[in-house]
């Protein structure tokens, strides 16, 4: 199987579990050496790391919160020092804090509040840290959400902005790294098959919201890391500054 991430290393942040481990394991695939961050999962993070290690790729868990702009520098600095350098970024850690409409008198302020904390200021703070660092020609993927850009149902309101606010700082961000020829792209999945998805849908997904997708099905976690693989590689030098729907036509 053709490497074309050989030699690469790749920071994919939450990388214990659902999207992030896919993502991980995908990159993997492609002969990047990994590193994931997480917050608690700890057994999960460490399995992750094996599973990379039979690859035959180099892998590393990191626990860093998120949610602490400060603890981005030296999450970035023990990359650097296993592997001696950073190539790719993967800005995928994220909360989904959904359901409630902004008028609701038990609106839960404090946990949308920490939302918009990880969801920008965490990735911000990540990608501020990593930049100086990251390998000329190498790559930022910040993992948005269609919700950034189409809102097709209430309760949403600050997820939307916090995935809108990411995908406006990625084009910013774009430009100001682009003479050093990194790319930087958003990549915008719909309903994925996560934990996340599960705390906001519960069980299934409604009828209602597939009857909203001209391909009525969600979106596979294989296929959003394919997209982001791709990102990645080295066909797609020439993208950047674009934010890319993974959502089944969700949006049309």
């Amino acid at each position: 199987m053709e490497k074309p991430l050989a030699g690469k290393v790749a920071l994919v942040t939450g990388g214990s579990r659902g999207l992030g481990a896919h993502l991980a394991q995908a990159l993997g695939n492609l002969g990047a050496d990994v590193a994931i961050s997480y917050v608690a999962s700890s057994e999960k993070a460490q399995a992750v790391v094996e599973m990379l290690k039979a690859k035959g790729v180099r892998a590393l868990a990191i626990q860093s919160d998120q949610a602490d702009m400060a603890a981005a520098e030296p999450l970035i600095d023990s990359v650097i020092a296993h592997f001696g350098k950073l190539d790719i970024l993967v800005n995928n850690a994220a909360i989904a804090v959904q359901g409630r409409t902004v008028d609701d008198p038990d609106l839960d302020t404090i946990n949308l509040d920490r939302q918009w904390q990880i969801n920008v200021m965490g990735a911000v703070a990540t990608t501020r840290a990593a930049a100086p660092v990251l390998s000329d020609a190498g790559r930022i993927i910040f993992i948005g959400s269609l919700l950034g850009g189409h809102v097709p149902f209430a309760g949403a309101a600050d997820y939307a902005g916090t995935k809108a606010a990411i995908a406006g700082y990625a084009k910013g961000v774009a430009r100001d790294l682009g003479a050093r020829n990194i790319t930087v792209n958003v990549v915008q999945p719909g309903v994925m098959p996560t934990d996340m998805a599960a705390q906001v849908l519960g069980d299934g997904v409604p009828e209602a919201l597939l009857d909203l997708h001209p391909i009525r099905r969600i979106a596979t976690l294989e296929e959003v890391a394919a997209t982001v693989c791709f990102l990645a590689g080295p066909s797609a030098g020439y993208i950047t500054g674009s934010a890319i729907d993974v959502a089944g036509g969700l949006s049309i």
